[in-house]
């Protein structure tokens, strides 16, 4: 397979996140993808090894990109708290954020792709990539409250990103 960096395998990848966003995400088609990108179905399966694997590729991508957002809104609370108080409120209307009505494609999106790691060791293995790095810039950001004295060093940066984590 080609590098993910090759221009035919980004298009290929930008065509689905797009088609993901549309009324029937679960019903795309290759021919769908095929038509959209303007791109033969030799070259998808030049950079792809199935469908599926394109597909994958397109949940990590997004998933990234939401995980990049989320630790841009964490290092921001870090940078922007003048105390505990005012950074327990901030990550608290981070967390209302994750929560709101406006992010519910995401979460269903994000249990979609939770589910995918069953039937799929190739994916479970990238989404652990992504999801590792969303853990360690959320337990980055508590040992960071810990270190102002805003979070008690009694509890573990790590716990409370997984549980935060759950929670959103």
């Amino acid at each position: 397979m080609a590098g993910s960096s090759h221009p035919t395998r980004e298009r290929l990848i930008s065509t689905m996140v797009t088609l993901l966003d549309g009324d029937d995400p679960e019903h795309i088609t290759a021919d769908q993808v095929l038509t959209m990108s303007h791109i033969s179905k030799g070259s998808l399966y030049h950079h792809f090894e199935d469908f599926e694997e394109l597909l994958e590729a397109a949940l990590i991508r997004r998933f990234s990109q939401n995980v990049d957002l989320s630790v841009d809104a964490l290092l921001n609370i870090v940078a922007n708290s003048s105390s505990a108080d005012d950074f327990l409120a901030q990550l608290s209307a981070l967390t209302a954020d994750q929560q709101s009505p406006t992010r519910s494609r995401f979460r269903l999106e994000r249990a979609r792709a939770a589910g995918l790691t069953f039937s799929s060791p190739r994916f479970q293995a990238a989404l652990g990539i992504e999801q590792q790095r969303l853990t360690d810039a959320f337990t980055d950001v508590i040992i960071e409250g810990q270190n102002r004295g805003w979070i008690s060093t009694d509890i573990d940066p790590r716990a409370v990103a997984v549980f935060i984590q759950a929670f959103t």
